[in-house]
């Protein structure tokens, strides 16, 4: 668990945010705060409107109503470019790598370094290649080399390469969708990890998983979503597996659980 310290204004927050498609509400309501150097689970079964509120967040959708705030200040977020120009990032369960192409030009994806301009710049693979090297070193990712293609990777390597292309280029807000869904115990582990390290160079995390037993190991607040709507919002330390199932399924409150 995080030893930063919380402040009075978080990092990120959303307020009661609403997102219809046609005669569809998938938003009724959501709420979350993420602090600072810490770790934010969002938690809540299929069809609670996770993905569709990680699309508002970083400009795939406009929110019909609510607010989003960024450092303390109002933001209306108008497409990813925005968001990574704000200081977000999102590693998709997809993850967004090209099997390909090598890990050092993964993590230059849509940032090539080149010389020269126009249809006369060359890429400067050696630099991408040195570079590519000390992002993983810093972030202690353990792969054979930066110029291997991706497709030669194992599924938690192909992981933790999307995530620290996510945060080498300095975001103050990670957002990881499903992080280890379809890894082994043992990639699982090495990506949590990975993810923890993360804190500890104080970047904040926002994490989508259905892995309850995860979400109270890697994170400082757990926000529940049922329905569209944020019906819990607790330190981890409040909460329990039991507890977290109970609040996502409604076979329980907030107010019942906590009076």
């Amino acid at each position: 668990m995080s030893t930063h310290t919380t402040t009075d204004a978080p990092l990120f927050e959303a307020r009661d945010v609403h997102k219809s498609f046609g005669a569809v509400d998938v938003l009724r309501g959501m709420s979350v705060g993420v602090e600072p150097g810490h770790i934010t689970a969002i938690v809540g079964d299929n069809g609670a409107g996770k993905s569709t509120f990680i699309k508002c967040l970083t400009g795939i959708y406009s929110p019909d109503a609510g607010s989003l705030a960024f450092r303390g200040k109002a933001v209306t977020v108008s497409s990813p470019d925005h968001a990574r120009k704000l200081g977000i990032e999102t590693v998709y369960q997809d993850l967004g790598l090209v099997d390909d192409l090598p890990v050092w030009h993964n993590l230059h994806l849509n940032r090539e370094l080149t010389w020269g301009r126009g249809p006369f710049s060359v890429l400067r693979r050696k630099a991408m290649s040195r570079d590519a090297a000390r992002m993983l070193e810093e972030l202690d990712v353990r792969i054979p080399s930066p110029d291997i293609e991706i497709r030669a990777l194992s599924g938690g390597q192909r992981q933790a390469v999307a995530i620290s292309r996510a945060v080498s280029w300095g975001p103050s807000l990670v957002i990881m969708d499903e992080p280890t869904a379809a890894l082994g115990v043992r990639e699982t582990a090495a990506v949590e990890e990975l993810i923890g390290r993360l804190r500890s160079r104080g970047t904040s995390v926002l994490l989508i998983s259905h892995d309850m037993p995860q979400v109270l190991r890697l994170c400082d607040t757990v926000t529940v979503l049922r329905h569209g709507r944020t019906v819990s919002s607790r330190p981890v330390g409040q909460l329990s597996p039991d507890r977290l199932v109970a609040l996502i399924t409604g076979a329980s409150t907030d107010k019942e659980m906590f009076a």
